[in-house]
């Protein structure tokens, strides 16, 4: 039996619904373990706490912004093996924005108030990056990961040793994210103008900066 064929308006109406869940529900997930539950908890003090609150919460918006930027590519997508990974990989990345959701949770602070704004930006950028053709909305996946390792590396460098579920999430997420780049190039992605790295990674600093605060 062939598969359902999906208009424009299905997929925009579906797209609708993935946001709404992102923002203010549950999105489906893999149902992997989260893999903070193998660590124990330890009482971390103030400061560690605190820091750790603003560096996951930081990751959580990383994550709501994967799923715009997923979804607006899959929206676009020419190809439907291409439109497939996209969808593969949001899928799995709502494991990540789950997992960093409950830590924020449990260190005492709150998700960012911005998520909104991250979300249709990158849902916007996703969908431009869908329409230049699949190679460079691959491309742009696997640099957009690339850039994703390396701020889970800083975090992981200030982050205290003893807030091990932290680290655990964040490791975990660290594998995920180098999968997702290595996919998107082994599909065709190609290697994205030195300025247009640059400018992700200045509209990344942009974020990150404001969400540890907001």
């Amino acid at each position: 039996m062939s598969g359902r064929s999906y208009s424009t308006v299905d997929r925009l109406l579906m797209n609708f619904d993935v946001g709404l869940r992102t923002l203010l529900g549950r999105p489906p997930v893999t149902e992997r373990p989260n893999p903070a539950d193998a660590c124990q908890e330890v009482e971390l003090d103030e400061g560690e706490r605190r820091l750790s609150g603003r560096l996951m919460r930081i990751n959580h918006s990383g994550e709501v912004s994967a799923q715009g930027l997923y979804q607006g590519q899959a929206l676009t997508a020419r190809l439907p093996e291409v439109r497939d990974k996209m969808e593969r990989a949001a899928l799995e990345e709502n494991d990540h924005l789950v997992w960093c959701e409950q830590r924020v949770r449990e260190l005492g602070t709150h998700t960012s108030l911005l998520n909104p704004v991250w979300y249709f930006g990158s849902l916007a950028i996703g969908a431009v990056a869908g329409a230049a053709g699949d190679r460079w909305s691959l491309g742009f996946v696997a640099e957009t990961e690339h850039q994703v390792i390396r701020h889970l590396d800083e975090h992981l460098s200030r982050m205290s040793p003893r807030d091990a579920k932290s680290r655990a999430i964040l490791e975990q997420m660290k594998l995920d994210e180098g999968h997702h780049a290595t996919v998107a190039l082994h599909a065709g992605g190609a290697e994205l103008p030195f300025p247009v790295k640059l400018m992700m990674g200045a509209m990344s600093k942009v974020m990150t900066r404001t969400t540890y605060w907001i």
